[in-house]
């Protein structure tokens, strides 16, 4: 295995991070911990405009902000978009950049990815890890999680104890509030107690979730979804995924196992999927589906010792060429993608869905015709049809997300001074 490192490219990066929520929205947070937030979300903001946004008094923005600042959780720096001829020069609040240090790591079956974040959201680092793309047992895995995490460390010149909460996703069924693992197709085990067990092997505290959530937490604190109350966000890769917003706030379900659009049944006694059961919308469009067609299209002599992604391209490439059976594949799932997307509609009739993932790069999947199809089976053609709209952010998207989740469970200690 080999780690690789590398400096993420801040050139893009926008100002702030984290969900850009109204003032009615006070969530029974306290005064504080809003100021806090929205602070980190502005990017930079003065004390009048803070009191403006907050609909506060400049006097208990002073006091608050003072405490704040006495914490080490913000910090001032000259405002340039404000001028004055005479009195204190404009000040800007802004988050301390090393209040404290969070980490990402999006763990996959062939490759794990590791993002370094300062408490305002900027990415200072990141790593991955080439892996035998196999199922492996926790152990084994954390083990390796382990290995990039001190790479990516070594770089920023950081230790473990530098790091407030490391952020953990993979594929599967995640319990998030348990800090349970129930399934994952990366493992040979299930029902572990993943948060514990990396805890006790990195001496970090330490959040867990699925991947597909990971991804709309990154919408949500860097991406397209910030200012949204609401929107859904669909995955497609090895397996299918979803993850829902709802009034500015990840929904994960009673038992933080909601939202599985992969695994549920568009076929009854259909195609098997690789939970076990059969008939999962994910068996019909994920990547494993899509290789268990093209040997179909392809040449049957050569799919057995062909690497999946080289299939998947070798098939994507044929149907760009004209091979109509590679194009009825694409079709066939395209269209199930489009009963998924449907369902969807007509359950939770977000206002944006969000198409991501590695198989964004097949247009196929989202084409004109898939999209009229979903509107077509949703049952309110007759209004605006719901927005969709793709975002192929690449490897670190889902370690954005994992950064995320780090940042969402520190900032509550950190903003009442607990952390």
């Amino acid at each position: 295995m080999n780690v690789e490192i590398s400096q993420p490219d801040l050139g893009d990066t926008p100002a702030g991070c984290g969900p850009i929520r109204p003032e009615a929205d006070v969530s029974g947070r306290s005064l504080r911990y809003r100021v806090f937030e929205c602070v980190r979300s502005a990017g930079q903001i003065s004390r009048i405009d803070l009191a403006k946004q907050l609909k506060v008094s400049p006097a208990s923005i002073t006091s608050l902000v003072g405490e704040l600042l006495d914490l080490g959780l913000l910090r001032e720096s000259s405002d340039p978009t404000r001028s004055t001829t005479r009195g204190r020069p404009p000040v800007a609040l802004s988050v301390q950049p090393d209040a404290g240090y969070v980490v990402g790591i999006k763990l996959s079956r062939a490759q794990h990815t590791a993002l370094l974040v300062d408490a305002a959201g900027r990415p200072l680092a990141q790593a991955s890890l080439a892996c035998q793309p196999r199922r492996r047992s926790l152990e084994q895995v954390l083990d390796e999680t382990g290995q990039v995490l001190d790479a990516l460390l070594k770089e920023a010149k950081l230790v473990r104890t530098d790091v407030a909460c490391i952020g953990l996703g993979l594929p599967g069924m995640i319990d998030h509030n348990a800090g349970q693992m129930v399934w994952s197709p990366l493992l040979t085990e299930t029902d572990r107690p993943l948060r514990r067990l990396a805890e006790d092997a990195f001496g970090v505290p330490v959040a867990v979730d699925n991947d597909a959530n990971l991804v709309t937490l990154a919408e949500l604190w860097f991406g397209k979804g910030r200012a949204m109350a609401d929107f859904a966000v669909v995955t497609i890769e090895q397996g299918v995924g979803m993850g829902l917003v709802i009034n500015h706030r990840l929904y994960r379900g009673a038992g933080s196992l909601g939202m599985e659009i992969g695994h549920t049944k568009v076929q009854l006694d259909g195609a098997l999927c690789q939970c076990g059961q059969r008939g999962c919308l994910e068996a019909y469009i994920a990547d494993y589906a899509l290789v268990r067609e093209a040997s179909t299209a392809l040449d049957p002599a050569n799919s057995d010792t062909t690497a999946p992604d080289v299939m998947l391209q070798q098939l994507y490439e044929q149907a760009k060429a004209g091979n109509e059976a590679a194009r009825v594949i694409f079709r066939r799932a395209g269209r199930f993608l489009a009963l998924g997307l449907a369902n969807v509609v007509n359950l939770f009739d977000p206002p944006l869905i969000i198409l991501a993932g590695a198989r964004m790069q097949y247009d196929y999947l989202y084409a004109d015709e898939v999209l009229r199809e979903m509107h077509a089976l949703t049952l309110n053609r007759v209004t605006t049809p719901q927005q969709v709209q793709t975002h192929a952010w690449g490897d670190l998207m889902w370690a954005h997300g994992a950064a995320a989740l780090a940042l969402s469970e520190i900032a509550d200690a950190m903003a009442e001074g607990r952390g």
